[in-house]
């Protein structure tokens, strides 16, 4: 198994007025990850909340895989110069760069596991994939599902989730902590495997 870390990403808008956004589950996913790594985000250089520990719990109670959990401070749709800066100071190649996002073509309480592929229209995705000139990196995606009637896609991902959703909301939150925890302690095919076939 490779001793470089991981670096894993929750994409989102900075400040409390988008902490609750549909757009913002990706940084929500990584609350749920420092929590469990009994750590708290740092400011670092690279304009993002970092928390650098180990992630997971490999058999004979030894812990996980070294991770680097990022949250960029910049916005969204400038996502990949905070992440690319990052990869650059950890040595992390893309093939170890995990983005956890939102995802408008999946339903609620969906999540999917994937490496490459487009950016289905993603400004955050589009970014780091222009930063770091590949396409070629995991990605979690978070189903969000499309907005009700006329409701303007933009829009709709810059609303919170509603209280009637947070409930199951905090389950799929978990679940997709437990995806990127797997990934970084089995890798990507075991994981897929375990999510997918869920």
């Amino acid at each position: 198994m490779s001793t470089d870390p991981w670096l894993v990403v929750g994409l989102g808008n900075p400040g409390p007025q988008y902490a609750g956004n549909r757009h913002n589950v990706g940084q929500m996913v990584l609350d749920v990850l420092a929590d469990r790594m009994g750590g708290s985000f740092a400011r670092h250089r690279a304009r993002a909340q970092v928390l650098d520990g180990r992630l997971g719990v490999l058999p004979g109670g030894v812990p996980g895989p070294r991770a680097v959990l990022a949250k960029p401070s910049s916005y969204m749709n400038v996502s990949g110069g905070p992440v690319g800066a990052l990869a650059g100071f950890y040595g992390v190649p893309p093939a170890r760069l995990l983005v956890v996002h939102d995802e408008l073509d999946l339903p609620p309480e969906t999540l999917r596991l994937k490496r490459g592929g487009g950016e289905g229209g993603h400004n955050g995705l589009r970014s780091v994939s222009a930063v770091l000139q590949t396409k070629d990196y995991v990605r979690l995606r978070v189903g969000i599902g499309r907005p009700p009637g006329r409701t303007d896609p933009a829009a709709y991902v810059l609303h919170d989730f509603p209280s009637a959703e947070r409930r199951e909301l905090a389950v799929t939150l978990e679940q997709a902590a437990d995806a990127v925890e797997d990934v970084v302690v089995h890798g990507l095919e075991k994981a897929q495997q375990r999510l997918h076939s869920a």
